[in-house]
């Protein structure tokens, strides 16, 4: 089968309008002090607090849960009622570690990130930026993904460009970016970040991306199977890819213990590599699809990732190819 780009045509929906400076804000000049004062409680401190997060979210608030158990038995058919169930709390689990340690980021020191992330598998990735050639990365919502992007700001020894979708809330959004560009990152649009990799024209860097989600808002899309569903992806990561020759890995990140990750460097595409169309993002959905097999609690399942459908005559189109 052909897996081919797809334009989206915008139906009549109507859709939010987005607040004016949407593109344009920036970080806070400093992390607001109550948050400061949050985020310094020790991290036991947090997790404890975690652990009722967690409770209260599955439990009593009933967060998403059933969207949680609609997308586990969709993805695990095979699986019985009891699994999905456990599977389900170690998510919830998941979930709350992952939100209290994003609290623990608007504080947490460059010596702790290093000592809580550790990097395997990436001396070709910075061969690569040692030699003055940039590189791209793309990870996923599998464990701590804001760790990853503090991580990759100090431990590389290079610049660090990451894509981030704007929040509609100024106040959530700037205070993210902040967090964000502690250790240097710069947080950069989506939608602008092939223009900059384009141009640019100095040292070299580290371009990151997340690029899992629905592509709800974006109007070209690559569909391909993930989890044995028909599943859209944003084209962002092949299109950087593909117009910079430059290569790219994907960053696997598995916890190892409470709070300590290990991220792996798996190669997807080498330096000026001729792909066929949608083949990056081929390659890209199968290693998300194997690391969440392998460690299904810890990727985003309250996420409702399959809003997004094949037009009718796309798939009509590629079904007869």
């Amino acid at each position: 089968m052909q897996h081919s780009v797809h334009v989206h045509k915008p139906g009549k929906r109507r859709k939010r309008r987005k607040p004016a400076d949407i593109e344009d804000r920036q970080p806070f000049n400093n992390v607001p002090l109550w948050v400061r004062a949050l985020s310094s409680l020790p991290l036991p401190v947090w997790y404890a607090i975690a652990g009722l997060f967690a409770w209260l979210a599955e439990y009593v608030f009933r967060y998403r849960r059933a969207v949680v158990n609609a997308q586990l038995q969709r993805c695990f058919p095979d699986r019985d009622a009891a699994w999905i169930g456990r599977t389900r709390r170690g998510f919830y689990r998941n979930f709350g570690q992952v939100s209290v340690e994003i609290i623990k980021a608007a504080t947490i020191s460059q010596a702790e990130i290093q000592q809580r992330v550790t990097f395997v598998n990436d001396g070709p990735a910075r061969a690569a930026l040692d030699a003055g050639r940039s590189i791209v990365i793309v990870t996923s919502h599998n464990c701590n993904w804001e760790w990853i992007l503090l991580k990759l700001s100090i431990g590389m020894g290079h610049p660090l460009d990451a894509a981030f979708k704007p929040l509609h809330d100024r106040f959530g959004d700037r205070l993210m970016l902040t967090i964000r560009s502690r250790f240097g990152a710069r947080m950069i649009t989506a939608r602008r970040l092939l223009m900059r990799v384009l141009r640019h024209r100095g040292p070299a860097r580290v371009i990151g991306m997340v690029a899992d989600q629905d592509p709800v808002s974006s109007m070209a899309r690559h569909f391909t199977q993930f989890m044995g569903i028909d599943t859209a992806f944003f084209v962002g990561p092949e299109v950087i890819a593909r117009a910079s020759g430059l290569p790219v890995w994907y960053l696997a990140m598995r916890r190892d213990a409470r709070g300590h990750y290990r991220v792996s460097f798996e190669p997807l595409v080498a330096a000026g590599e001729a792909l066929p169309d949608g083949e990056l993002i081929n390659r890209y959905a199968r290693h998300v699809e194997a690391l969440t097999r392998e460690r299904p609690a810890d990727w985003l399942w309250s996420y409702r990732r399959w809003k997004v459908r094949r037009e009718p005559e796309a798939a009509a189109t590629d079904a007869s190819s």
